[in-house]
Parts: C-alpha cells; structure tokens; sequence
C-alpha cells in the first residue's frame, strides 16, 4: 500500500473516530463555557499536548512499522511492540483520554472528566471483549508473549 495512500487512511479515521471522542464531543458538552484560566490552563495545555503527542507516536508506529490504521477494519499487519507499545498494550486509547482529561482542566469542568470515565470503560470493554482475543488469534504466540511482557493500561 502506497505511504499516501496509508497516511490519508490514517488522518481520515482520526478525524471521524478520535476526533469525535476526544475533541467534538467534549467541546459540544462544554458548549460556550470560558477557558479556566490560570495555572489550570497551562496544566491543561500540558496534558492536551502530551495526549495529542501519545496518539500521533501510535499512528505513526501503526503506519510505519505495523503497515495499517487504528481502525478495526484497516489494523496493522504486523504486531507493533516498539515505541509506546513496549510500556503498554494500549497507549493510543492513554493518549485519547489525556486529551480528554485536558479538556477538562481546560474549562475547568469536571462533566469532561466523568466523560473520560465512561470513554475508558468503553475501552476496557472492547479491548477486553474484541481486540485482545482478535490479536491473539492474528498473531498467536507472539501477542500471548507481548500480553505476558507489557501491562494492558499502565
């Protein structure tokens, strides 16, 4: 698959899916509320920008080393277990709740940090219940070894 192809692939599902959960839904539930100012708001840029970072270190392994996107239907085809993957199984789905944690310092609104809540169970759920026994089944022994080796979350 051309590097082209494979990277308007990727920006396509990270607007739809990501960009959905960590940054549309979360400005729409804050809705006109004001920035909170302050030493919060430099916390919250920090935050916003290492979950931003996290998730873009993801894509880029995802696409270079593993030859696919984050989407379900387009996964990567080999095994990814360098970079952030070598510290936890799922550090893309770390990155999208920072961003959502830093939104919530941002405007000061802890609605945003129930929200991270509810979003996280949604990923324990499916990472549990679809991708670890997919993974396991694409990759057999190599992904029960990497499973033995690196936690799930942190």
């Amino acid at each position: 698959m051309g590097g082209t192809v494979l990277l308007l692939k990727n920006l396509l599902f990270t607007f739809l899916v990501p960009g959905t959960v960590a940054v549309y839904v979360p400005l729409w539930i804050v809705g006109d509320r004001a920035a909170a100012g302050g030493v919060l708001q430099i916390l919250a840029l920090a935050v916003l920008a290492l979950g931003f970072a996290i998730y873009a270190w993801c894509v880029w392994d995802f696409a270079r080393f593993g030859r696919g996107t984050p989407a379900p239907i387009d996964a990567p085809k080999r095994l990814v277990v360098r970079g952030l993957y070598r510290r936890s199984r799922n550090p893309m789905y770390v990155g999208v709740l920072s961003v959502i944690l830093g939104w919530s310092l941002w405007f000061g609104a802890p609605v945003l940090a129930g929200y991270a809540a509810g979003v996280f169970s949604l990923f324990q759920a499916f990472v549990v219940l679809y991708e670890e026994p997919h993974l396991e089944g694409e990759f057999g022994d190599s992904y029960r070894e990497y499973c033995a080796a690196v936690r799930r979350w942190f």
